[in-house]
């Protein structure tokens, strides 16, 4: 079954854009910038909407999500100073969130260190609690390749500098058993 209405793509857009941009925030570092990926994709995904299955949308979002922050990425090539708040917030924020902000900061720099296929399978793993079968589906690869990109990026992510002496999110080496492939 496919959707009919304008008014189906406006209901889902609005119901999902929150989830969309925190998985777009995560991925790109820059919270103006997952805005904006999320928009170009909503946009992309509108043109298609009448055609995709109600049954895979969440997959064909998140699959247009992950290639259109992909060919950001080519498309750019220029790094950019990524900061994980505006300078006025930063003023205003109270004590007893600068833990948590300096933590997000960190995670935010860290994972800015990692390559876009990394950091794409940390986030689906880690943040969007997707099983290796899913992320492989979603990034168009093995699993072995899923796995291969997790490994690689916690590597990276316990020598990274920022994360020195914190836990990532508490991830270590081996993942919960609902995320190895069946």
């Amino acid at each position: 079954m496919t959707h009919e209405s304008p008014g189906d793509f406006a209901e889902f857009a609005a119901a999902a854009w929150p989830r969309l941009v925190r998985t777009a925030h995560i991925l790109t570092g820059d919270f103006h910038e997952a805005e904006d990926l999320v928009q170009t994709t909503l946009v992309k995904v509108y043109a298609r909407w009448r055609r995709i299955p109600a049954s895979d949308i969440d997959v064909y979002v998140r699959k247009a999500l992950i290639n259109n922050n992909i060919s950001r990425i080519r498309k750019k090539r220029v790094s950019h100073l990524l900061t994980p708040f505006l300078p006025e917030t930063e003023q205003r924020a109270h004590s007893g969130h600068a833990d948590s902000i300096e933590h997000r900061a960190s995670v935010v720099q860290a994972l800015a260190a990692l390559s876009a296929r990394q950091r794409t399978a940390m986030v689906l793993r880690y943040f969007d609690d997707l099983s290796d079968v899913e992320i492989a589906a979603a990034m168009n690869c093995s699993i072995g390749t899923v796995k291969t990109h997790i490994r690689r990026g916690l590597a990276v992510l316990r020598m990274h500098p920022a994360l020195a002496g914190l836990s990532f999110l508490g991830v270590h080496d081996d993942a919960p058993a609902r995320h190895r492939a069946a």
